[in-house]
């Protein structure tokens, strides 16, 4: 089963809600909750939620003033936090979300979302829990435990085994995962470059597409060519900003088996 985290910016009326994509990589805003009023019910909602998407996390926003200090939100938070820890079933984990409504604000300008208050205040609220989310992910990168299938840690690697059209196990180390076109994917190198560590010969990497139903995602190959040095193209350039930009020039592309 893959691993999904759940994030919430929780709100006196409204909650945010966001969730990862099955490598831990990234956040996607979802769907909006909007609180009735009864605590108990909106715990147990949110709960729910969290179940739905199979979280094995939730990370919640924790609202503090500019200066790290707490203020009357954050108590609200922090009983809302605890009621929900008490019935998700899973651990519940704070993060700080100071500018992060801001940030999300600032966004829907750029993309020229609506201006009618109800709908900016909905994609604000499922932005800022994306935001949360991402902000988690990218301080626990190198950390977290991911409980997927096939997928188990080797000295500090994220090993990866898939099987062939003639029913050989290949063992490859998870690289990152990234989106482009509105499409997820994934790059991996295969096992023995990750243990041999010799940049001068440099590394293959295999791109595959994420696709299939949420809970039961699978990989899938590139075969247009020319679109693979495209997807790739957006992977190097997305590497660069981890590593330095002569180990993303030394990857060659390589559509896998």
């Amino acid at each position: 089963m893959l691993e999904q985290i759940v994030a919430f910016d929780i709100g006196d009326k409204r909650i945010g809600v966001a969730f990862s994509d099955p490598f831990g990589e990234y956040a996607v805003p979802g769907d909006t909750y909007f609180r009735t009023g009864d605590f108990r019910k909106d715990v147990s909602a949110i709960a729910e939620i969290a179940a739905s998407r199979g979280a094995t996390l939730i990370v919640c926003g924790l609202p503090v003033n500019a200066d790290g200090t707490e203020s009357v939100q954050t108590e609200k938070t922090r009983r809302f936090v605890e009621a929900l820890s008490s019935v998700a079933g899973v651990p519940v984990a704070l993060e700080d979300e100071r500018y992060t409504t801001r940030a999300a604000r600032g966004d829907l300008m750029e993309m020229g979302v609506s201006a009618r208050k109800d709908k900016r205040k909905k994609s604000v609220d499922s932005l800022a829990a994306a935001y949360i989310l991402e902000s988690y992910l990218a301080g626990a990168r190198r950390k977290r435990e991911m409980k997927e299938v096939g997928n188990d840690y080797e000295d500090g690697n994220n090993i990866v085994e898939l099987m062939d059209d003639d029913g050989n196990t290949l063992r490859f180390e998870h690289v990152m995962s990234f989106q482009y076109k509105n499409e997820t994917y994934c790059a991996l190198t295969p096992e023995a470059n990750a243990e041999e560590g010799d940049e001068d010969e440099g590394a293959e990497v295999a791109i595959y597409h994420i696709t299939g139903d949420e809970g039961d995602e699978y990989l899938e190959t590139i075969e247009d060519e020319q679109f693979l040095d495209e997807v790739f193209a957006e992977f190097c350039r997305l590497y660069e900003d981890f590593e330095d930009a002569d180990e993303a020039e030394a990857l060659e592309p390589d559509d896998g088996e």
